[in-house]
């Protein structure tokens, strides 16, 4: 009886510091549910139920005995046992938005707040929250950032920890004495010194300097510092922010975890520019195909522009006709046919709606012919997701690089080391556009697609500039390169050890596929 009597008193007290109360019969409930779990678990399960309950649409704090029931369904229910969650496509759409809320220091659904359903015709308030949404997830993570973390009451001050302080606009603006040593986070519009990273309008940076007599005298110019995924997870759990059927984030999956590691043929095939109505571009699919039919790949992902030639009225019809080219070739090795999938991720020029991001997949009217044929074929939006086991991916297709650099406050002085800027500002500002919204359009309401945050595992970059892989907060970020402009290379992406390899197809079909 003292057990059930400690278990139920836990149980209150933690409800109410979440501001929430149970009925007798959902507390009934959740004790029994509790009383066998060992007591060095019990917070922990505590606090998935509680994440669970929060994750529903509540119009009380009194929690009833359906809504706990729901919860405890929830968390019981592993991703492990559904085969479905081994493979995933994550249209930017699909993608689950959360709101961070200030007053419990978590992640929310935007069910659970007061803001409306996102709609591709945002109104004032959606450019405002797009803004605010951003500054809002960095400054929450440079709080946990050690430097700027205060120190443990009696503990022995920390020079390193002890320098920084992060202020407020308004709270410079109230003070009438000198302040030195001050950092403040805001968006920038010009610069003068900086440290690492490509500084454009509309990126978020620490600014370090003194203020004195209402002036913010600035002496340097940062990057929030980046945070790696396990980072962010040991603080909001296994949240899933990133999308996909499974409740919870597929990194608690040991099953999955295991699946990955064990399948050490799995492979992904990236290539970017694919212009299908080019003879010589189709020649090379041929021969990278002969390459891989003794061995096909898990996934073979295109993305766009899937034309030489994007524009003019005859494009659509032209388009229609690549594809089933494509499918000829597709289904004239049997092999890759039955076992590869095929994403799809359109181009700037690719025919659609508009170039404003997230953007639709290509139209179903100009895809359904090759879909029927290639049942293993999926046409997504850009940017769009992968779950593979236990791995979240990104793929945007944007020539995000030479825009960013002319976009550019100041060039940082080596201009050749411009991959490593531009991967370090991409995972500092949590987000694939950090660019004004008149050089990179984004529909307001939906501009949380674009988040990467958490910082997945990889974040596959499909642009024109020349190819690269970079490693940064334990991220993979791969550009594949143009494939007809960069002599026909490509990446190859092993999940089983997370190694990618440069790939090109040789001038002569028969030496097939050699390393780069």
């Amino acid at each position: 009886m003292d057990a059930v009597r400690k278990i139920k008193t836990k149980v209150s007290a933690d409800f109410k510091m979440r501001g929430l109360m149970l009925r007798p019969d959902a507390s009934k409930y959740l004790v029994e549910v509790l009383e066998p779990v060992d007591p060095n678990d019990l917070d922990d399960v505590i606090e998935k139920i509680l994440d669970a309950v929060e994750k529903q649409p509540l119009s009380s704090t009194m929690i009833e005995l359906s809504i706990m029931e729901t919860a405890v369904q929830d968390c019981s229910q592993s991703c492990d046992e559904n085969i479905d969650n081994v493979f995933n496509i994550i249209g930017a759409f699909d993608v689950p938005r959360y709101i961070y809320s200030v007053e419990r220091k978590k992640f929310v659904p935007i069910e659970m707040t007061k803001h409306p359903a996102p709609s591709l015709c945002g109104v004032a308030r959606d450019k405002a929250e797009l803004f605010r949404e951003r500054y809002t997830i960095l400054q929450q993570r440079i709080h946990r950032h050690e430097l700027f973390t205060p120190p443990a009451i009696g503990s022995a001050a920390d020079e390193s920890r002890n320098k920084f302080q992060l202020k407020t606009v308004e709270a410079l603006l109230g003070s009438t004495a000198k302040l030195g040593d001050v950092i403040v986070l805001g968006m920038i519009t010009q610069l003068k010194e900086f440290h690492n990273g490509l500084y454009t309008e509309s990126c978020f940076v620490l600014a370090e300097g003194w203020y004195e007599d209402s002036v913010f005298h600035v002496n340097a110019f940062g990057f929030p510092p980046t945070e790696p995924s396990s980072t962010t997870r040991a603080y909001y759990g296994n949240l899933n922010f990133f999308g996909g059927p499974s409740t919870t984030s597929v990194k608690a999956s040991a099953k999955l975890k295991q699946l990955e590691v064990e399948n050490e043929d799995a492979m992904f095939v990236v290539l970017s520019d694919v212009w299908l109505d080019s003879v010589e571009v189709m020649e090379k699919i041929h021969t990278m195909f002969s390459g891989y039919a003794t061995m096909p790949p898990t996934c073979f992902i295109f993305c766009g522009n899937f034309s030489a030639t994007p524009y003019g009225k005859t494009q659509i019809k032209s388009l229609k006709e690549s594809l089933k080219i494509l499918a000829d070739a597709i289904c004239s090795y049997p092999s890759i046919h039955t076992s590869s999938r095929f994403v799809f991720v359109p181009g700037p020029e690719d025919p659609g709606p508009s170039t404003i991001l997230p953007r639709p997949p290509l139209a179903a009217h100009i895809t359904e012919d090759f879909r029927q044929r290639i049942p293993f074929s999926v046409f997504t939006t850009n940017p769009c997701r992968i779950q593979y086991c236990s791995q979240e991916i990104v793929i945007i297709r944007e020539d995000l690089v030479n825009k960013m650099c002319r976009n550019c406050v100041r060039m940082p002085t080596n201009s050749l080391d411009i991959p490593n800027h531009f991967v370090k500002t991409i995972l500092s500002q949590g987000h694939l556009t950090p660019l004004p919204l008149y050089v990179s359009p984004v529909f307001w309401a939906y501009d949380y697609t674009l988040r990467v945050y958490p910082v997945p595992d990889v974040i596959i970059f499909a642009d024109k500039y020349d190819p690269f892989s970079i490693t940064n907060a334990d991220c993979l970020c791969i550009n594949p390169g143009s494939f007809p402009r960069s002599g026909f290379t490509f990446k190859v992406y092993y999940p089983s050890n997370r190694t990618v390899e440069d790939r090109w197809v040789a001038m002569s079909p028969s030496l097939g596929l050699l390393p780069s």
